[in-house]
């Protein structure tokens, strides 16, 4: 029997926390439908190798891909709506992951970016992500342009870090104040940072161990400034 100390504890263990671990395995544990919003930017599967000779864990191969979007199928809330990045190059294993998992495309971002990624056969010079749909969300009140703006943040703390003020918009536009935030692959903790700076709650999942202890180092700082703001205005930061 679920008793109200339980339901206390659940939500304390999944809110405001960037947990390590496998996200596969962190999502089965929450509770199904406790979740407002998802935005993540999952491995790529293209064995990612940047300047540095930094990598990503599993982006070799897709085994991973159809239970982490059936995962987060179940705890995100009927009639909410899921934004996540990915390759084009694999566009067809994420679509399949996504629609086999109940999810379904309402929308595409793309993010144009300010420099070139890369050059072949022509110049890279944007991300993209789909908006996801579980049910049947309501319109926001005012739809964002499909076409962003990427700010480039040096890749300092991940080698696909995402600029905060490119993130927020979405945020903000899919959520209301207080709602949870879910990134399973959060990587540097830049969805994280969103959240909470929008008002928002959110939960962050990482399983490399040095890019969890530096996203876990970023909330901390972000938690530290906030915490001083408000009592700088002389509002508690206890309710």
């Amino acid at each position: 029997m679920t008793t109200a100390t339980t339901i206390r504890e659940e939500q304390t263990r999944f809110t405001n926390r960037i947990l390590q671990g496998d996200c596969i395995d962190v999502m089965r544990q929450m509770p199904a439908g406790s979740v407002d919003f998802i935005q993540t930017d999952p491995p790529y599967l293209v064995n990612y190798r940047d300047r540095y000779g930094r990598t990503l864990q599993n982006d070799t191969d897709a085994d991973w891909l159809k239970p982490a979007m059936a995962a987060a199928y179940r705890v995100l809330k009927p009639n909410r709506l899921m934004v996540c990045f990915y390759g084009w190059p694999r566009a067809d294993k994420f679509l399949d992951a996504w629609r086999s998992a109940g999810f379904h495309p309402v929308g595409h971002f793309v993010f144009r970016k300010s420099y070139t990624s890369s050059a072949k056969f022509m110049k890279c010079q944007h991300e993209q992500a789909y908006l996801l749909a579980k049910g049947r969300p309501p319109l926001p009140k005012n739809p964002l342009p499909d076409v962003q703006r990427l700010i480039y943040t040096g890749n300092t703390l991940h080698p696909t870090q995402k600029a905060v003020v490119s993130l927020a918009p979405l945020v903000r536009a899919f959520t209301l104040p207080g709602e949870l935030v879910l990134d399973p692959f959060c990587g540097s903790a830049s969805s994280c940072a969103a959240a909470l700076l929008t008002g928002r709650k959110y939960l962050g999942v990482e399983m490399d161990d040095v890019y969890h202890a530096a996203a876990s180092a970023r909330m901390m700082r972000i938690h530290g400034r906030i915490a001083t703001r408000r009592f700088s205005r002389g509002i508690p930061t206890v309710a």
